[in-house]
């Protein structure tokens, strides 16, 4: 099997799944509870926070543990919008959000709140100007992603974070998940970020939302005690341990891997570029761990059940979007309908080998014509 699916999910390290085991196994009881075992499982928790914090250069009480990054998206934007909602109800974001936050955005549009899209220029990178033209007085928030899911388009988070401080009342969110583990992450001037553990070779169920002190949050989920009052239920120590593990090991020689998958990228860009009918949406503003490319006149699904039976494992869009439609983020990239029709998305990490992409593109090969035949 040649899995390409990165940006999907990721396999779980060995030594993240035996930090998972021995949390299990090792500290039995509820941190909730005031008894020795609940008071020794806290303090293991409270360790495990502040490596995170440490490691995103925040507070230890500014993490909140969600199930992965659709609650955490769910809980920021929610959570906000309703505690300030008397402030405003004016959002803005971008054309290249996850359907975890265009969705949340849809339901908050159908009561009440009015949702704008700030330009973007050709590579899709936030235009500021654009941005300046559409705060207004009740502009409560700004949700721009960190990488995109799909095409990998890296927007300048730290910039448009300092530019946001001008505007006090309005606060700004990113979408961490594509851009944790693999660039460095700047958080200074962001008051929501959100990320899981699954995209960086941890376990699923576990995610987090960094809110920064300053911001204050309707909860979602009542309930009781648990390590912040923004989310209530019973701490689950042992994937809250593996997070921190996992956060550990894939920030441990970033340049060094990213040096690795630019290299893969490269190769196979340089490859893929001698097919007539192959175009690379992916630019030079992108991350190298995503390469989304179409394939002209063939569709994104067939192309991948094609190498499907191959064994090679890549995907059309992101996990999260509908089957049988077409991409989005490339369609608002390229303004191309047949290109967002028959895009699809490799994605590789510091653990794929050259050896899988050369047999990836034999595979290639093979599909391209066979198909382009039918």
């Amino acid at each position: 099997m040649i899995y390409l699916d990165y940006s999907a999910t990721t396999p779980v390290n060995k030594e993240v799944l035996d930090s998972y085991v021995t949390a299990n196994l090792e500290f039995v009881g509820n941190a909730n509870s005031m008894h020795e075992l609940g008071l020794k499982i806290t303090k293991l928790i409270n360790s495990a926070t502040k490596q995170i914090a440490d490691i995103l250069h925040v507070k230890e009480q500014e993490i909140i543990y969600t199930s992965g990054s659709s609650e955490a998206n769910n809980l920021a934007i929610k959570g906000l919008c309703y505690k300030y909602q008397n402030r405003g109800k004016h959002i803005i974001t971008t054309n290249f959000e996850h359907s975890s936050i265009n969705e949340t955005l849809e339901f908050l549009k159908n009561n009440g709140y009015e949702i704008s899209y700030v330009d973007c220029d050709n590579n899709g990178i936030v235009k500021l100007d654009s941005l300046k033209k559409l705060i207004r007085d009740d502009t409560i928030l700004v949700i721009v992603t960190s990488v995109n899911s799909e095409i990998g388009i890296v927007e300048p988070i730290e910039e448009i974070g300092k530019f946001l401080k001008d505007y006090p009342k309005c606060f700004f969110m990113s979408d961490l998940t594509q851009s944790i583990g693999k660039i460095n992450i700047n958080l200074d001037n962001v008051d929501l970020a959100t990320f899981s553990a699954h995209k960086i070779y941890g376990l699923k169920g576990i995610g987090c939302l960094v809110k920064k002190e300053k911001v204050l949050l309707e909860p979602l989920i009542h309930g009781g005690k648990s390590t912040t009052r923004y989310r209530s239920g019973t701490p689950a120590h042992p994937l809250i341990v593996s997070l921190a593990k996992a956060l550990r090991l894939a920030i441990e020689n970033l340049d060094e891997k990213y040096n690795h998958v630019l290299k893969l990228n490269t190769y196979l860009k340089e490859k893929l570029n001698s097919y007539q009918d192959v175009y690379i949406n992916s630019n030079s503003c992108c991350v190298p761990h995503i390469l989304n490319v179409s394939i002209i006149g063939i569709k994104s699904e067939t192309f991948m059940h094609a190498l499907e039976k191959e064994n090679i494992f890549i995907s059309t869009k992101t996990a999260c979007n509908d089957d049988n439609t077409m991409s989005m983020a490339v369609y608002n990239l390229t303004h191309d309908k047949d290109k967002s029709l028959s895009s699809i998305r490799i994605s590789i990490s510091y653990l794929t080998t050259k050896e899988e992409i050369d047999n990836f593109l034999k595979a290639f090969d093979k599909c391209y014509h066979e198909l382009k035949l039918i």
